[in-house]
């Protein structure tokens, strides 16, 4: 028998930066999410065979009907998309795609005690990395939906499948059919990326939705915006962004001040090493050929995870060139 029944290492590998009891509206006002498939060891294996990492991303909100007609028309490409909704409802046409804009700016307008910045729609994209199976991933999306908003929140969703790169765009209407209003937190994203990756496996495509920290990822993604804005001037189609700019010359000088914040980080990457090797110790031990075999993987894992690295530090690694900014090509 084994006495390796309490995976802590994986607890805490696992665990993300939010407490999920401080979530707002999925637990309290939504259904709860089911718990099956969470076994840690289960989803650790998951994360050290690299499973891809779900994205599941507010992207905005909609503030008047002329603003939510206008995100419809794109998410629907200007009605040549049908948008879905709950219980097989199905929007074809520019025509019902506006009406449907209609009547949730008309109950907007009439919300009572609203305040001045209000909005209609909540906009998220869910989304899977290229070359996920499009069908699989809409039939997710739709799952998805409809266990976490259910009847309370009105939505309408679309499948993106330009340049083999698949995504939802889904918009649910921020006012509930029972008057409350739909203003997640940090904790609910989470919620909402682990049932999306849920919704995934149960389709037979490998997800996961881990903290970055669980991945050895120490640095947050860079901004859409930003992003672009970096893109047009690498090809010399536009400025360098501010953000940017002021970034090269704290890394070009070394007196960005990340000594405080790469303390903290490799702190945190220590006790997360810790506790994995210490787990792959307690596996070694267990008279189960299926235990010792998972501590080789956890031993695999914490030997291959890159070591933590601050932002300054990438840019300096990347070699930028001082008068540019460009990273130089090696």
């Amino acid at each position: 028998m084994s006495d390796f029944r309490s995976p802590r290492g994986f607890e805490e590998a696992l665990r993300p930066p939010v407490d999920p009891r401080r979530a707002r509206i999925t637990p309290a006002v939504l259904q709860s999410p089911r718990n099956r498939d969470q076994d840690p060891a289960a989803r650790f294996v998951r994360v050290a065979r690299r499973a891809p990492e779900v994205m599941v991303k507010v992207t905005g909100r909609t503030r008047d009907g002329g603003h939510l007609k206008a995100h419809l028309d794109y998410i629907s490409r200007n009605g040549a998309l049908a948008l879905d909704g709950p219980d097989g409802e199905r929007l074809d046409g520019r025509a019902e795609v506006h009406a449907l804009a209609r009547a949730w700016a008309e109950e907007f307008a009439m919300e009572p005690g609203r305040r001045r910045d209000a909005s209609i729609s909540l906009s998220i994209v869910l989304s899977m990395p290229a070359g996920t199976d499009a069908a699989r991933l809409h039939d997710a999306a739709r799952a998805f939906a409809a266990e976490t908003f259910g009847e309370r929140f009105p939505y309408v969703f679309a499948l993106h499948d330009e340049g083999r790169h698949p995504h939802v765009h889904l918009t649910v209407r921020r006012l509930g059919r029972e008057g409350e209003r739909l203003n997640p937190r940090k904790a609910d994203l989470q919620i909402w990326r682990e049932g999306f990756a849920r919704a995934l496996r149960d389709r037979s495509i490998e997800a996961e939705a881990t903290p970055r920290r669980t991945r050895g990822v120490t640095r947050k993604a860079e901004r859409t915006p930003i992003r672009k804005m970096r893109e047009r001037f690498v090809a010399g189609k536009g400025d360098l962004p501010e953000t940017l700019a002021a970034a090269y010359r704290d890394a070009l000088r070394g007196d960005g001040g990340e000594g405080p914040w790469l303390e903290a980080i490799q702190a945190r990457e220590l006790a997360m090493r810790r506790a994995l090797v210490a787990e792959a110790v307690r596996l070694g031990r267990s008279d189960r050929l299926a235990d010792r075999t998972l501590a080789l993987v956890v031993e695999r894992f914490v030997r291959d995870r890159p070591g933590p690295k601050t932002r300054d530090q990438a840019l300096r690694d990347a070699g930028v060139d001082r008068s540019t900014g460009r990273e130089r090509s090696r």
